[in-house]
């Protein structure tokens, strides 16, 4: 089995590559770009796989207030241009998207696959197009949402993650402010990468979420991770209206794992999930 991965030089891309089973395909920007639509088939055509892999979207959050034809550029028009391809070539096509397509309800438990989206942000509009595009115009497909990602190798575009921006902060002797009033769940990219590498080998298709499990907010995330590092900094709890960020962001996006328990595949919980982090991060060279 041939297998594309886009953005295969990604937080996630960069975990997810190595447990891939078959002849992987491993694609930067520079080979496909889903900000060049028109470019995508012709390499798709090229390289003729079995299953395409995206793990690349426009992520910045608050920008995509202002850069909106941008995000939609990328996260759906770029994504409907892959999803095409399935007329012609037959690809299977595996879509990572966000907790984010969620928001515009008020909820207090997690969200199963059945719950109807409603995005409150540009950035969770786009993804949830992405979505739609891949579920109409791809039957062939696996459409996995997940949250709050983290791993060793970083964000490239943000040049990081959340958990290296509070202590790189931290260590600089900065005050710590973080949102209290915002619930996930913080999903680890090597956690991840390696379950979804084997629903891509099952066949799986269809909507699923793909966490790990519990949640928490992102100062509670914050103040564990500053603990697990020896860190003696202080984390202050701010509301989101404190915060100001452009975007708004939900209240409650935590994902119910309904597939995973179903399958007997759940996820290891946050907690579990971030020590291991904290370890692997220890013996890497990559910040």
């Amino acid at each position: 089995m041939r297998i594309a991965v886009i953005g295969s030089q990604g937080q996630l891309g960069r975990d997810l590559v190595p447990r891939l089973a078959g002849e992987v395909l491993p694609l930067t920007r520079t080979e496909i770009d889903l900000g060049q639509p028109e470019s995508i088939a012709p390499k798709i055509r090229e390289l003729r796989p079995d299953v395409v892999v995206n793990c690349a979207a426009y992520n910045f959050v608050d920008k995509a207030e202002e850069e909106a034809e941008l995000a939609f550029r990328v996260n759906a028009w770029g994504v409907r241009q892959l999803a095409q391809t399935y007329a012609e070539l037959r690809i299977r096509l595996v879509h990572f998207s966000t907790d984010y397509v969620f928001g515009l309800e008020d909820r207090e438990t997690p969200w199963p696959e059945s719950a109807a989206p409603g995005p409150v942000s540009v950035y969770g509009l786009s993804k949830l197009a992405g979505e739609y595009l891949v579920r109409s115009q791809c039957p062939n497909h696996l459409v996995i949402r997940t949250c709050g990602l983290y791993g060793v190798w970083g964000s490239g575009g943000k040049g990081g993650n959340f958990i290296e921006t509070m202590l790189r902060l931290a260590g600089q002797g900065k005050p710590l402010k973080v949102v209290n009033d915002q619930r996930c769940t913080p999903t680890y990219t090597a956690d991840l990468a390696e379950r979804a590498a084997e629903w891509i080998a099952s066949g799986e298709t269809g909507l699923i979420h793909m966490t790990n499990a519990g949640e928490c907010s992102w100062f509670e995330l914050a103040r564990e991770a500053l603990r697990l590092a020896g860190s003696t900094a202080t984390v202050h709890p701010i509301t989101t209206a404190e915060f100001g960020a452009k975007a708004k962001r939900p209240a409650y996006s935590v994902l119910a794992n309904d597939r995973l328990q179903a399958a007997g595949k759940p996820l290891r919980p946050w907690r579990e999930a971030l020590e291991a982090y904290m370890r692997e991060r220890s013996t890497r060279q990559v910040h």
